[in-house]
């Protein structure tokens, strides 16, 4: 079952219309289900407490509590929790004044990050090269709600890469390493996006760079937070840059990514729900996660204008074909069905046509015995849906092809 669901997800089980800001009907609803595992995918109904109003019911619950989710509800939050840890990170101004953070951008060192405080759906970040652009951000910035403050950050250069956990508070089992596509168009150009495709793993993440980010990033982030209280249950997910003198910190999400789940989730081989339930109850030391030794690449495909003012209920046609071919899936998002009368041979029935309702529609995803053959996968599926105003980058995963070790301890 799932709430609020979709037209895709009501084809798996039954589907709940309500809203995930919702924390009350949410919790009606858990407590006259009783579920046995109740897993909380977006970050909004973790920072608005749901996950401690069902543990409250005594239910079993993948997601942190509305306390640790401030690691990613509250950049400022955030970058002070890392401070107070010694995590490696940028340096970073916190203004409450726009006209106070105007003022100190003119004497700043170019490029910096300027970026709002609360939720955004990843569009609160933006990366300004000179004094102009920045000046525009703020304009931005000043029109958005989750901007009450403003963080202005040293730029750190290099390759992002997402690096995730899941934990239950005291074990951590990494996942593969993944790297999205934020801008919007090819070779990372124009604004950003909740994300417009990824790959996994990423050959940038060797293991030596792993137990670094493990030790000096992921562990102590975790035992951080149970020391101040707030023991961090979930998918704890860290953005990053790696450059030669080795991985910082841009941000934590508190929650599975997205694209990048798309990508890592079907090299999973074991049982997902019985992983997650040991992340809620505390036995997570029981599991040993294991991975299919092969590269998975998603590739987006936005309506016309995403992510500003797009149009939908365009028909999509093609998810057939695309789901049929060997080695790719196509995830729906964006993406409602409506009845439509067809006639076969005389004969009427109805069927259900897609229709585009958002700004990511669809999450095609290809697999391969390298990242080439992914890539391939993944773009042939994608030839194969059409919808008005189709846009995709075409550039995902290329930077992975001849991509290999960046930082090198040794």
């Amino acid at each position: 079952m799932s709430a609020p669901g979709s037209t895709a997800l009501a084809e798996l089980g039954e589907v709940k219309p309500i809203a995930v800001d919702n924390v009350e009907g949410l919790t009606a609803l858990a407590k006259d289900m009783r579920p046995d595992l109740t897993v909380i995918g977006p970050e909004l109904p973790l920072v608005l407490g749901l996950a401690d109003s069902l543990r409250n019911l005594g239910l079993d619950v993948f997601g942190p509590s509305s306390e640790a989710a401030k690691i990613e509800g509250s950049k400022v939050f955030a970058k002070d929790f890392m401070i107070r840890h010694n995590l490696p990170t940028a340096n970073y101004a916190v203004f409450y004044d726009p006209a106070e953070a105007k003022n100190y951008i003119k004497d700043a060192s170019y490029p910096i990050v300027l970026k709002a405080d609360g939720l955004s759906a990843g569009k609160g970040v933006f990366v300004c090269g000179n004094l102009e652009r920045a000046k525009a951000a703020l304009a931005e910035l000043s029109k958005m709600e989750s901007a009450s403050r403003i963080i202005v950050e040293e730029y750190l250069a290099g390759e992002e890469l997402s690096f995730f956990v899941i934990t239950d508070g005291r074990t951590l089992l990494p996942l593969p390493s993944a790297q999205d596509h934020k801008p919007i168009f090819d070779n990372d150009r124009g604004p950003n996006t909740g994300g417009m495709g990824a790959y996994a793993p990423a050959p940038l993440c060797t293991p030596k760079l792993e137990k670094i980010i493990m030790e000096t990033i992921m562990r102590p982030a975790v035992e951080g937070l149970a020391a101040e209280g707030t023991p961090f249950r979930g998918l704890l997910y860290a953005g990053l840059i790696v450059s030669l003198s080795g991985p910082k910190l841009l941000e934590f999400n508190a929650r599975f990514g997205d694209p990048e789940t798309q990508a890592l989730m079907p090299l999973f081989k074991g049982d997902l729900a019985k992983t997650l339930l040991a992340a809620a109850n505390g036995t997570l030391h029981e599991i040993d996660l294991q991975w299919h030794d092969r590269y998975s690449v998603c590739v987006v495909m936005s309506s016309k204008g995403y992510p500003g003012p797009y149009a939908t209920g365009e028909a999509i046609t093609g998810l057939d074909e695309a789901n049929a071919m060997p080695d790719a899936i196509v995830f729906e998002a964006g993406v409602s069905k409506v009845p439509r009368k067809v006639v076969t041979g005389g004969t009427e029935s109805w069927v259900e046509t897609p229709l585009t309702n958002g700004g990511r529609v669809l999450g095609v995803t290809g697999l391969g015995d390298t990242i080439g053959q992914a890539i391939d996968t993944a773009y042939k599926a994608v030839s194969a849906i059409k919808f008005e105003g189709a846009h995709y980058r075409t550039d995902i995963g290329a930077k992975a092809v001849n991509q290999g070790p960046l930082y090198d301890p040794d």
